[in-house]
Order: structure tokens, then sequence, then C-alpha cells
């Protein structure tokens, strides 16, 4: 069941999506040649911690960090490692969520490390702009798969591929609510968003193709192909007019 927020809660969501935006920018500050993920997790969880918010992430699920910090080929759930030492041309996807007063803000970017091909660096910003494509016309009384059809036709338009195993989802109180919010299906299906849903929409894009390979850890989804790929995320309000990005 969706479930719908009162304003109270609305406005501690806007304070968790606020401090999560936030935790994002911190952590590309942070972002150079030479630097572990494991240090970016540090410097997101002391920001989050800092803000009198705890990381969504951190041992949810068994999670060890606060942060998911995927390098090229990962496309999401990297877990930071004092061994995975960034390089100039790298790409990183960053996500990352707070929690603040009992509520959840979830957001996600792909970062470049340093100067990146050309293909890569449009590899992102077509990911990006997918999120926009995806809420266009998005309001109350949408389906889910009006965003789901509307990110999946453009991604493949520009010629790249969408993730099947991992979709977007509702957000609140848990960090996981329903509904499942996949990148691709047909536009008018799946369950109808009234206003004030709160949903995290996340677009994970694929430079080849959409096959993806889970490792023994448990959590890092890489591409099966080995090329690159990007992830880009808010969290959304379902409005009576439109959304409010919360997360941006």
């Amino acid at each position: 069941m969706i479930k719908i927020k009162s304003q109270e809660e609305i406005d501690l969501m806007r304070e968790a999506g606020r401090i999560t935006r936030d935790t994002l920018k911190v952590v590309e500050n942070s972002i150079r040649v030479g630097i572990s993920t494991k240090e970016l997790d540090k410097i997101a969880y002391d920001y989050i911690k800092s803000q009198g918010a705890t990381p969504s992430f951190k041992n949810y699920g068994g999670f060890p960090g606060s942060i998911c910090a995927s390098v090229n080929d990962t496309i999401v759930h990297g877990i930071p490692s004092n061994n995975i030492i960034l390089k100039e041309g790298d790409i990183i996807s960053i996500d990352c969520g707070a929690k603040y007063k009992g509520y959840h803000g979830d957001a996600a970017r792909t970062f470049p490390v340093g100067k990146i091909d050309a293909k890569v660096k449009k590899l992102i910003k077509v990911t990006e702009q997918s999120f926009f494509e995806g809420i266009k016309d998005l309001k109350s009384g949408a389906f889910v798969g009006d965003i789901s059809h509307r990110i999946q036709t453009f991604v493949e338009k520009n010629g790249y591929s969408i993730v099947r195993e991992l979709v977007g989802h509702g957000v609140g109180s848990h960090l996981h609510e329903d509904p499942m919010v996949p990148n691709y299906g047909k536009a008018g299906s799946g369950p109808r968003l009234n206003a004030n849903a709160v949903i995290a929409i996340e677009p994970m894009v694929n430079m080849g193709d959409k096959n993806v390979v889970f490792m023994s850890d448990g959590w890092t989804c890489k591409t099966r192909d080995g090329l690159p790929s990007a992830h880009y995320e808010n969290t959304v309000l379902i409005t009576e007019s439109g959304v409010e990005i919360l997360t941006l």
C-alpha cells in the first residue's frame, strides 16, 4: 500500500532531503584523484551526523557503509573500501540517504574524477536528463508506469540501456516502501500516485547492454560487459499540480 504523508511528515522529509542533498555536495567537493571510497564514506558519515541525522544505509540489511560508492562499471551498492582509490578518468556514483527524526531522504549522483571521456560524460548527462523526462507532467493521478515509460523511451532513444533488476521505490519512515518504481514499462500501468505520496525515482543507465552481475559480497552490482554505468536519483513528493523534488 502506498503511504500518503501528512504535512508534518512532509516537513520532516524536506529536512531529510536537504541533508541528503547537502551530503552529496560535500562528498562531490571531496572527490579527487588518490582518495579512497572509504574516505568519502567517512566524510558523508561525519556530515550527516553533524546535521542531527543518521545515515540511512549504514547497517541497512547489513550494508557496512554510509554511502554506496560505485566506480565505473559498478552500477550500484558499491561498498566503500580503503582499497578502492579513485583515478583520473574514473566516474563514481554516490548513493546517499539521511534519516531525520524518523524519516528518510534518498538521492544519488554520478560524478567525474578529473577529466573523463566525452562518451562517458554524455552517459552521465543522459542519465540525469532521463530523471527529468520521467517527471514531466507527473502529478496526482498519474501512474507509476508513466514515469517508467518516459525514462525508458528517453534512455533507449539515446542508445543506452536500462537496468531491470533494480528499481526506484516509495520513501518515508522506511527507506524502501511501496510502490516499486521501475525505469522501464508501459504508460498507464502500475499503481496510481496520489497527492502526498513520496517516491524515489532513480534511473540506472548502462553504456552497453542491460545485463548485470552481482558480486559475491552480496551487494555490489556490476555491468556484465564491463562498460560504465551512471545513476541519478531524487526523492520526489507528488502534489495536486506537479511535484516537489525534496533532494534538489
